[in-house]
């Protein structure tokens, strides 16, 4: 296990049965920027990665 999932657990576990906006989502990564600018890299990275979820790898 990564240290990372244990975050990860915390947050299924409180909030997992939550249904969320990707609008909502985005707005939660920005204030958590504006509060954290050390994790902005980190954050626009993980949000680039959920935009292209779908996109097809030969794409690139």
């Amino acid at each position: 296990m990564y240290f990372t999932d244990r975050g990860i657990e915390e947050l299924e576990k409180r909030r997992g049965q939550e249904e969320v906006t990707f609008e909502w989502l985005a707005e939660q990564l920005r204030t958590f920027v504006d509060l954290n600018p050390d994790f902005e890299v980190p954050v626009e990275r993980l949000a680039t990665w959920l935009a292209r979820l779908d996109d097809d790898e030969d794409e690139d």
